[in-house]
């Protein structure tokens, strides 16, 4: 297979695209600084880097690095600074995602191309009756308010649930909802579910190499795949989707 990542030199982006090569996928990468890549990951054979921000791309350009791709997987988020969070573009993921499956879309693929988002555990799926407590409620509405990464987050799982839809004949997609996000250096068994098991005020964990890991799975094993595209799986560390007693 051959797979286009964005926002692979963040954290986690990292991960998925280590896990893809190890895996022996061919892995295409649209990354500003290429040069700062770790050497272990920017020298395998099956890498191909794109040195670009991917929303200064041109239509055609943007078509030209989806076509001959399998799949699609977007890491991409706000750097955690007041540039990365206040500034410009203020809808980076969902812009994104819209012409990434513009693209695809454009390139007029004989199978469904899979898409893969990484999304947050803070964004509700509307396909389902979640229940979100009220605490949690009043949480949202301050950060669609004060923090744009937020509205942009849920604005671009948005778009793949009603834009797309379930039944697009080029696209197929699969938004992942990390829990709190912590870093460990091996991978984990982790837990699927369809909601959130907890209140983000009282969150699970879930580290980013099992994120990418997680992301990785869903591309290359097709049962999988089939068990959750179209949905907004939210992912935990084995152990953490439900509250301890006396937590």
């Amino acid at each position: 297979m051959t797979i286009l990542v964005v926002g692979a030199s963040g954290a986690t982006g990292i991960r998925l695209v280590e896990e893809l090569l190890n895996r022996d996928q061919y892995v295409r990468v649209i990354v500003r600084s290429p040069e700062n890549f770790p050497d272990k990951i920017k020298n395998n054979e099956r890498l191909s880097m794109i040195a670009a921000s991917v929303l200064q791309l041109s239509d055609e350009e943007m078509k030209q690095h989806v076509a001959g791709c399998d799949a699609i997987a977007s890491c991409l988020g706000h750097n955690l600074n007041f540039k990365g969070v206040y500034g410009k573009p203020r809808r980076l993921v969902t812009e994104a995602t819209r012409r990434l499956c513009k693209a695809i879309k454009a390139t007029n693929p004989e199978t469904s191309i899979k898409f893969v988002l990484m999304n947050t555990v803070a964004n509700r799926n509307r396909d389902i009756n979640e229940t979100i407590p009220f605490a949690q409620k009043c949480l949202i509405a301050l950060l669609r308010l004060l923090l744009p990464p937020h509205p942009d987050n849920e604005q671009a799982a948005e778009y793949l649930r009603t834009d797309i839809g379930k039944n697009d004949n080029a696209i197929e997609w699969v938004a992942v909802r990390p829990s709190g996000l912590i870093d460990e250096e091996s991978p984990s068994e982790i837990e699927v579910y369809p909601s959130p098991m907890r209140s983000i005020l009282n969150d699970g964990q879930i580290s980013r190499i099992n994120v990418g890991h997680f992301m990785a799975d869903l591309i290359t094993n097709t049962d999988l795949w089939n068990e959750w595209k179209g949905q907004m799986p939210v992912i935990y560390n084995k152990g953490t989707a439900l509250p301890q007693s006396g937590s």
